[in-house]
């Protein structure tokens, strides 16, 4: 089971692991997190607060190597590069370099990522902030977390192209309504998506 909170903020119940991408604003959970996954360094994807918050003494966060500075605080680190390929705790995850094309808020330099994860319901990714790019568009998956919010990442028709694309089963569009983007940037990407993939609004 996975569920979108805030923003970019996702909680998953699987393979008898709770875990967290980007948690941001988690007021409704404490201290449940097994693994807790950083796309970004950017204050809404990386909260120590939220961190805080829902980690517990055996938690493990997983990070990109490039984030090392921001480390220090914890004592369970887990440093991934892009294209690689993991486990933690049982649970195998794939990272997918995640950047801009046009703009230089995510800039590839910085080797940040998106995380592809084998979970009961198949294979899900979670993007990160970034831009259809010549990496992220050779992702095979059956269930996608876009960020449709524009402005840093895609715009819902920008969006929309990506996932016409790649084609997976469900399309979740995150990362909008509250730090950036309009409220109904959600409604607009369902609306002009392939009628064959699911879109499933949690914002």
């Amino acid at each position: 089971m996975l569920k979108v909170l805030t923003h970019s903020a996702i909680r998953f119940e699987d393979n008898d692991l709770v875990y967290y991408v980007d948690p941001f604003n988690t007021k409704d959970y404490e201290h449940d997190a097994d693994i807790i996954f950083v796309t970004h360094e950017h204050y809404d994807h990386f909260s120590k607060s939220d961190i805080d918050r829902l980690k517990k003494e055996d938690t493990v966060i997983v990070m990109p190597e490039s984030m090392k500075l921001q480390a220090f605080d914890y004592d369970k680190v887990f440093f991934v590069n892009p294209d690689g390929l993991y486990k933690v705790k049982g649970l195998k995850f794939k990272t997918v370099k995640a950047y801009n094309t046009q703009k230089a808020f995510h800039p590839i330099e910085n080797k940040w990522v998106g995380y592809l994860f084998a979970t009961e319901e198949g294979v899900v990714y979670v993007a990160g902030d970034t831009d259809e790019n010549e990496d992220n568009l050779k992702v095979k998956c059956d269930i996608a977390l876009i960020p449709v919010g524009g402005t840093y990442t895609m715009d819902p028709m920008q969006a929309v192209h990506f996932i016409n694309s790649i084609k997976p089963k469900k399309a979740i569009p995150t990362h909008y309504g509250s730090a950036v983007g309009d409220k109904n940037c959600g409604e607009i990407f369902a609306k002009h998506v392939d009628p064959e993939i699911e879109v499933e609004i949690q914002l």
